[in-house]
């Protein structure tokens, strides 16, 4: 161990540890869940502290600090923040989540870590309590947890979105959008409140799956722009106190470039220091992304249910044995794996809107490490399952031709396509004497002469009525 001062006097830290003495109080407080913050709000952090340092140095502010830094001092900063960024310093952020709600404990974190090792890029001695490069001083320059940590919440989120979500939906519309081609001319029944309906094809079927995602991704980049602009430049409150004017433009500007995001700066910071109501909303259309997912999971979970004593329309590949005890069952698992995905996320709405509601009084929000948590957590699962879901089930899935022909005749739905000739009621009582002898509706109409033959296989014909209008 070491021994190092701050404020409120000493404390003792790994001797090793990049992090410093506020990092060390923050684990010996919350020794809660053993969760750490994720990794991609580390990077986050790294790439904020590395877009605040260059534009401080731009801004000439480290010039004209307390204790003025060399440019060369600076670029070991920016470098130090680049290294954070690049997860090169992951295991130096041992606190937990659930720490202070304003994510104090966590940009002090990064702070110190990116001071320790700028000191070394330095050739000096890190462990030298006079702190060349101090981590509030310098590092912090310009900057308050209230607006840097909100700012970078927003980058990883917004990232994640990006990087990940949208081309894990986009990869699952492709694959769906070319089933529904292979399968257009593949009669089936449609079924409503899971009752037998009229014919349709199973392309068509697909096809309104492969919408749903398609929508599903317009609401993914619809998420990103609700958290496109960043809290930093308001430091404390929103006043910017100890900081340039032009930081908070230059940072979200740097940013932007970096990413390809459009970040700007907020147009009221004391907004933006203090509500999470972005966040909540982007959070509300991954949601409702993880709606879309479940749904589509579910109904081909139900179409390939079987083999023989469900629907089995739909043949999803075998991954692993299904049971302990019953020999060669299958089970639909990545359905199954995705749908609870989808759970865990409409749940982390549920969290997202209570740490949002009651977290934010006068100019800041005391809730931000779980409101980040969940909302990385959301994307990076939903976004994973996804892409699994497609790869594995999606990508090999076949159609069961035959039963979804064998369907058709079998169905009283079929009594539809008489209605233009016989009426409503006339054709639910053929539906009904079919369904009461186990005959087919084209059966009964021939035994009864019902319509001249011509008609009659106009009127049955499913293909016919399996046609979009």
């Amino acid at each position: 161990m070491r021994i190092e001062h701050d404020t409120m006097g000493e404390v003792a830290i790994p001797r090793d540890a990049y992090f410093g003495s506020q990092t060390q109080r923050a684990v010996d407080n919350f020794p809660i869940s053993g969760k750490r913050i994720s990794s991609d709000l580390i990077h986050s952090l790294g790439l904020v502290k590395k877009a605040a340092a260059k534009v401080n140095f731009q801004l000439g502010r480290f010039s004209s600090c307390a204790t003025p830094l060399t440019e060369n001092e600076v670029n070991a900063i920016i470098t130090a923040a680049g290294e954070v960024a690049d997860g090169k310093f992951d295991a130096e952020f041992p606190i937990d989540v659930y720490q202070t709600g304003s994510g104090t404990s966590s940009n002090m974190n990064a702070n110190e870590v990116i001071s320790n090792r700028a000191i070394e890029l330095l050739g000096k001695d890190r462990f030298d309590q006079k702190k060349q490069i101090h981590p509030n001083d310098h590092v912090n320059l310009g900057q308050s947890t209230n607006d840097i940590f909100p700012t970078a919440i927003h980058v990883a989120a917004a990232s994640l979105i990006k990087n990940s979500l949208i081309p894990a939906l986009s990869g699952c519309y492709e694959i769906l959008l070319q089933k529904s081609n292979l399968w257009k001319d593949i009669l089936k029944i449609g079924r409503t409140h899971l009752a037998d309906a009229v014919p349709m094809t199973l392309g068509q079927e697909f096809g309104g799956f492969a919408r749903q995602i398609e929508l599903a991704k317009e609401r993914a980049q619809s998420a990103i722009q609700q958290i496109l602009e960043l809290p930093a430049g308001g430091t404390a409150v929103g006043t910017g106190l100890n900081t340039h004017p032009d930081f908070g433009k230059n940072v979200a500007a740097m940013l932007a470039e970096i990413t390809s995001i459009p970040f700007v700066e907020a147009k009221d910071h004391f907004e933006a220091n203090a509500q999470r109501d972005g966040l909540v909303t982007a959070h509300a259309l991954i949601k409702s992304i993880s709606v879309t997912l479940m749904n589509v999971a579910n109904n081909i979970r139900f179409l390939s249910s079987g083999p023989r004593c469900s629907y089995y329309e739909i043949v999803l590949p075998d991954l692993q044995p299904g049971s302990s005890i019953m020999p060669g069952k299958v089970n639909p698992v990545l359905c199954e794996s995705l749908m609870q995905v989808a759970a865990r996320v409409a749940g982390n709405d549920q969290t997202m809107t209570i740490a949002a509601a009651t977290g934010g009084q006068f100019q800041l929000n005391i809730m931000m490490p779980v409101l980040a948590d969940t909302a990385i957590e959301s994307i990076k699962i939903l976004a994973a399952a996804t892409k699994i879901f497609t790869e594995k089930a999606l990508k090999n899935l076949e159609a069961n031709e035959t039963i979804c022909n064998d369907a058709i005749e079998r169905s009283l739905a079929m009594a539809t396509g008489l209605n233009p000739y016989i009426g409503y009621e006339k054709a639910a009582a053929i539906a009904k004497e079919a369904f009461k002898t186990g005959k087919t509706v084209r059966d009964i109409c021939n035994e009864k002469n019902i319509i001249e033959p011509d008609d009659l296989t106009k009127a049955l014909d499913p293909k016919k009525m399996a046609q979009s209008k």
